[in-house]
Parts: structure tokens; C-alpha cells; sequence
């Protein structure tokens, strides 16, 4: 991030009462980790990509075959 943009971001914060600040901090704490949480998913599925689509495919011959069976939750 650019200096200015921590100095836009700085004096936005400044000008907000310390209770709003803290609200905000929490909030881009929250936002920041979903990225993060966002970044590994897309790392793990790109990294996975022919696994899944091999799994697929193989779920999808089952069927056909008449070989699938339902999945129970409860057993999950």
C-alpha cells in the first residue's frame, strides 16, 4: 500500500470517535482474515484441480454405472 493511502486512511480514522475506530479495526481484522481464508481456498482448489476433476469423473462413471449410492448424513 502506498504511503498516501495510509495517510488518507490515518486521517479518515483520526476523525472518527474511538468507539467507531475500534468497530472499524474489528472489522477489517474479520474482512482481512475472510481474504486470507479466501486466498488459501482458491490456492488449495487450483492446486487440486485435476484431483477434482478426476473424482468427477469417476462419481459421474459410478452413476452411470448404477454403482452410486446415496450419501447418509447422519453417518457424516
Amino acid at each position: 500500500m502506498s504511503s498516501e493511502n495510509i495517510a488518507t486512511i490515518t486521517k479518515i480514522m483520526e476523525s472518527l470517535p474511538d468507539s467507531t475506530q475500534e468497530k472499524v479495526i474489528e472489522y477489517l481484522r474479520e474482512y482481512l482474515a475472510t481474504l486470507q481464508e479466501e486466498k488459501e481456498w482458491d490456492y488449495l482448489v487450483n492446486k487440486n484441480q485435476n484431483k477434482l476433476i478426476d473424482f468427477a469423473r469417476k462419481a459421474k462413471q459410478e452413476m452411470l454405472e448404477g454403482k452410486a449410492q446415496l450419501m447418509d448424513y447422519e453417518q457424516l
